[in-house]
């Protein structure tokens, strides 16, 4: 047996590299039936890319969290807990470690199913579906750590989130037919379009691997946006960024929101989280204590002692719950 699989893998290593669908396709590019590859988009119109724009009118409800209560055991990461999202606005969601932030995230995109209570987006249910449904249906969101593959180019990357644009079956790729080629070529240029909306247009060919942390994040960003949706769950984007990088995320927000899509941020960057939402959720312990503007938000007790702990001064409160230099307006692009 060993002799026979050693030669069986001998044969694969030099005979079958591509794999089998690669040694087909290279068969049927001899007898001239495979068409040419699709060619490198270069350019591309502004108006290639956009936002889906869904049945919610600005202003109204488009994502309903009642009374979520997620519990792990004696744990309850989320206790009762009433999140409303405005279509067209940035929600900004904060909280000190292990208040249920990231929690309330994979709940909202179906990673946990909820131990009660329940979450609506666009009008129907979708807490207890599978990720791929919610993601499909319209929720795209980004992670706290970078979830790339570093192996493929940028430009490959956004094609990942373009796949529910394709119709072709294994068959249409193995034969490298009409349809697939066609259905290519047009995720190519919307992957084009995306890279050039989130500035990254002069390293679509390069490896993820190798971009620099900051371009690596808005590549993730623009992966999101392949999916079309209507909204986008930012995980703490300003992670481990620098001042520059923080000022290009903040602009890419504005632009993301400026194409009619209403963003959840989870940051723990309180000068981006004030700077650019228009309500902020402080979550404690799992449950709800503000809910607000930012400035309401921020000189609120509650939120002041959640995060500096105890009685607090006046010094203190005058400061908190801020954690770095805030960003001037130009800064910010603002």
């Amino acid at each position: 047996r060993l002799t026979v699989f050693g030669l069986m893998t001998l044969f694969v290593v030099y005979y079958l590299q591509d794999g089998i669908v690669g040694f087909v396709r290279g068969v049927f590019a001899k007898k001239g039936i495979a068409a040419r590859k699709p060619l490198p988009v270069t350019t591309v119109a502004d108006n290639v890319w956009a936002g889906s724009a869904g049945n919610v009118e600005i202003g109204t409800n488009l994502l309903s969290a009642k009374q979520l209560l997620m519990q792990f055991g004696g744990l309850k990461a989320l206790n009762q807990v009433d999140l409303n999202i405005v279509k067209g606005s940035v929600h900004g969601l904060i909280g000190p470690n292990g208040s249920g932030k990231s929690t309330m995230m994979n709940v909202l995109t179906g990673i946990y199913k909820p131990t009660a209570g329940v979450v609506e987006f666009n009008g129907r249910v979708i807490s207890g579906t599978t990720p791929s449904a919610i993601a499909l249906g319209g929720v795209a969101r980004t992670f706290q750590n970078v979830q790339l593959f570093g192996e493929m180019t940028a430009t490959e990357n956004v094609l990942v989130g373009l796949h529910h644009t394709f119709r072709s079956n294994v068959l249409d790729v193995m034969l490298n037919t009409r349809r697939y080629r066609e259905e290519e070529q047009a995720a190519r240029v919307r992957a084009a379009s995306i890279l050039q909306f989130v500035g990254l247009s002069d390293l679509a060919g390069e490896e993820a691997r190798n971009l620099p942390y900051g371009k690596q994040r808005l590549l993730e960003i623009g992966r999101a946006l392949g999916l079309n949706p209507e909204l986008l769950l930012l995980d703490e984007p300003a992670a481990g960024l620098t001042a520059p990088d923080i000022v290009e995320l903040i602009a890419i927000i504005h632009k993301i929101r400026d194409h009619g899509i209403t963003i959840i941020l989870i940051e723990h960057h309180m000068d981006v989280v004030m700077t650019i939402s228009d309500t902020v959720t402080v979550l404690d312990f799992g449950q709800k204590i503000a809910e607000g503007k930012p400035a309401a938000v921020q000189a609120d007790p509650a939120v002041i002692e959640a995060y500096l702990g105890g009685n607090v001064s006046d010094e203190e409160v005058a400061h908190a719950p801020t954690t770095s230099t805030p960003l001037t307006s130009s800064e910010a692009g603002a």
